[in-house]
């Protein structure tokens, strides 16, 4: 009884490792859509946006390796030049109520415009269900989509994997690097890297 309680358990844990990877969002397929309110009230379903690219950009204020690019200006930098190129940024807090990285509604708005956010929106994922079914882990963790509603980059923000701002203009940008070659009608180089950050606070 015991090697058969023990046989189910590890079934169990198998299902739940291999469920996980189908739940990632898989590159060339169509992305996951999505219905999310931005602190202001609004819902965004990505299926809204469909015809342009677009950019997920998972974040945690309280995580240093997303303060790494908000604290030197740089996200800010790329939200507002790919919005004048016509792509809508989307950033996606998944983090639950009162953990790190958590904005309650009454102050979420002050809260962003210390930190000077340029992007289309701030989604909240509060259930978690959205970056379960992209298979966010950490933040920042990027995802690009082609107006055909593909997804065509999945991973890091950049090569470099660091906390420090210096490493920004050192480091390959895989997000630019994939819009630039997506919207010249070129093949994404490197569609999927390891992403790197805080854990989301599911």
């Amino acid at each position: 009884m015991k090697k058969a309680m023990m046989g189910l358990a590890a079934w169990v844990v198998f299902l739940g490792c291999t469920m996980g990877v189908r739940g990632e969002a898989v590159i060339g397929e169509k992305a996951p859509d999505f219905t999310l309110r931005d602190i202001h009230g609004k819902d965004h379903r990505l299926s809204d946006y469909a015809g342009t690219f677009v950019v997920l950009e998972w974040i945690n204020h309280g995580c240093p390796f997303v303060r790494k690019f908000y604290d030197a200006g740089e996200m800010q930098r790329l939200q507002k030049e790919y919005e004048e190129k016509g792509v809508v940024w989307l950033t996606i807090c998944s983090s639950k109520p009162g953990s790190q990285g958590h904005y309650p509604i009454e102050t979420a708005a002050d809260e962003l415009a210390k930190h000077g956010h340029q992007s289309a929106a701030y989604l909240l994922d509060e259930s978690g269900d959205t970056g379960r079914a992209y298979g966010a882990r950490v933040t920042p963790h990027m995802y690009v989509i082609n107006p055909d509603g593909l997804l065509i980059y999945r991973g890091a923000i950049d090569s470099i994997r660091s906390t420090d701002a210096a490493d920004i203009d050192k480091a390959e940008n895989y997000v630019v690097s994939a819009l630039a070659a997506a919207m010249a009608g070129r093949e994404v180089a490197i569609p999927v890297t390891t992403p790197y950050g805080c854990s989301v606070k599911y």
